[in-house]
């Protein structure tokens, strides 16, 4: 079947205590409703852990997926956190990760949001630009403390050809080799350049892709390391792990990669096993992918010049958003029913949502069979990139209950909010009145 055949709606993909334990869970909180199991959480980072060299340090990219519970979980499993705002940095330290723990990243980091993690305790910053540089460091001393950074690198080129590429082009992501000089030329006291940092592409399915890439990862680490004059430190080489998204599927398994990446490490970080350089990788769907459900309700079903449409009461409002940037869904949802009666016949459908826009579109039309009015589909392998990265202001809909299970018990059951906060009549205030606070902004408060 080629990948335009896909069915918009599966059968027989779950077994069958999956398939009562997500129509008992839709019975009890309603639809749409977000699952999260903590179980394949851990389990996937073992896996991921085992993929690695060991002593290397993982980070998990909260961007994936900040829920408190599963960023607890991760973090319990001996993970640290990688974040890129201040909501994330919230979440991650009401699910237990120290400040001092936390890798703070991003391009757009304002003076606001770094001076509101120095104050919880934040240390390193990956920085992406000479500017990056001293904004952050301006902000270490204006707090009177001493910080460190990565600087982040954008090679010249790289080697995957899948995944969605960040550099090894024009990009706002890192610093071009040639204006390495600059940053070292910008070193103040206040913030101290402790090593490198390559983030390439993301999402490679081929492990022969995935260690070509790691492999030119490492060359331009080594090489800005000492055009930096950087010894010891760390030496972050980034991710590109993958997992499928809204389909059915099993988690991708790398099994030669980690004596791979050894004999790399080996090469060019010669000290890497002796932690000079500490060696670390960050993931975030690798991680989270698999552990998400999204169950949702089938409201209408109608016909239009020879296509049925499937009309769902969650649509790009609460997965995946970010399809809309031509990213995450190209090829489109596949769902799978979870409905006692027979299926309809097959015939070519569209699978919609309730947004009043032709663009709430998460399957477009394929033959399938066409489920009933008022049943339920599920769809697997939201846990990354679906709730957290969708349009949830979008209409003013109910966004989704979030469920967390570890095994078949219930951890937490809660509902996203938006809140609107009035500002001081001055327009002064703390980081949240600047706009750059609060655990609602990355999905804390489910907590």
């Amino acid at each position: 079947m080629s990948e335009h055949q896909v069915p918009a709606v599966a059968s027989g993909e779950l077994d069958a205590a999956e398939h009562a334990l997500l129509t008992s869970l839709r019975e009890r909180y309603g639809s749409p409703l977000y699952v999260f199991r903590l179980d394949r959480v851990r389990r996937a980072a073992e896996a991921l852990r085992a993929a690695l060299p060991e002593g290397t340090r993982l980070y998990h990219s909260l961007k994936a997926n900040p829920d408190v519970d599963v960023t607890a979980e991760l973090a319990r499993a001996g993970l640290a956190a990688e974040i890129s705002s201040t909501g994330e940095l919230e979440a991650a330290l009401l699910a237990g990760h120290p400040g001092d723990g936390c890798l703070y990243s991003g391009p757009g980091k304002t003076s606001a949001e770094v001076l509101a993690a120095l104050a919880a305790g934040v240390r390193l910053f990956s920085v992406e630009s000479v500017g990056d540089y001293r904004r952050v460091a301006r902000a270490a001393e204006d707090s009177g403390v001493r910080a460190r950074c990565l600087v982040r690198v954008n090679p010249e080129s790289g080697a995957a050809g899948t995944g969605l590429r960040m550099t090894g082009k024009p990009s706002q992501f890192g610093v071009d080799l040639d204006g390495l000089d600059e940053v070292a030329a910008a070193r103040r006291e206040s913030l101290e350049i402790v090593g490198t940092h390559v983030f390439s592409t993301t999402n490679v399915h081929s492990e022969q892709e995935l260690i070509s890439e790691f492999a030119v990862s490492v060359e331009v680490i080594a090489a800005a390391r000492e055009r930096l004059g950087v010894t010891g430190g760390m030496a972050d080489l980034g991710g590109g792990f993958a997992a499928p998204f809204a389909r059915p599927g099993a988690p991708v398994r790398y099994r030669a990669l980690r004596a791979e990446l050894e004999k790399l490490l080996d090469a060019r970080l010669p000290g890497w096993r002796d932690g000079s350089p500490l060696v670390a990788f960050e993931s975030g769907r690798a991680l989270v992918g698999d552990c998400g459900t999204l169950v949702c309700s089938v409201t209408d079903v109608k016909d239009s010049r020879g296509v049925t449409y499937v009309v769902l009461d969650a649509g790009t409002n609460a997965l995946g958003g970010m399809s809309g940037l031509g990213r995450l869904m190209p090829a489109g949802v596949r769902a799978v029913p979870l409905q006692r009666e027979p299926l309809g016949a097959e015939r070519p459908m569209a699978l919609v949502g309730p947004l009043c826009t032709p663009l709430d579109v998460l399957a477009r039309s394929r033959t399938a069979p066409v489920p009933a009015v008022d049943s339920a589909v599920a769809v697997p392998n939201v846990g990354a990139y679906g709730l957290h990265a969708s349009l949830l202001g979008f209409l003013g809909r109910p966004m989704p209950a979030v469920v967390v299970l570890d095994g078949e018990d219930v951890v937490r059951a809660s509902r996203l909010e938006l809140v609107r906060r009035e500002l001081p009549a001055d327009g002064v205030g703390g980081p949240e009145a600047r706009g750059v606070g609060g655990p609602e902004a990355c999905g804390g408060t489910d907590r």
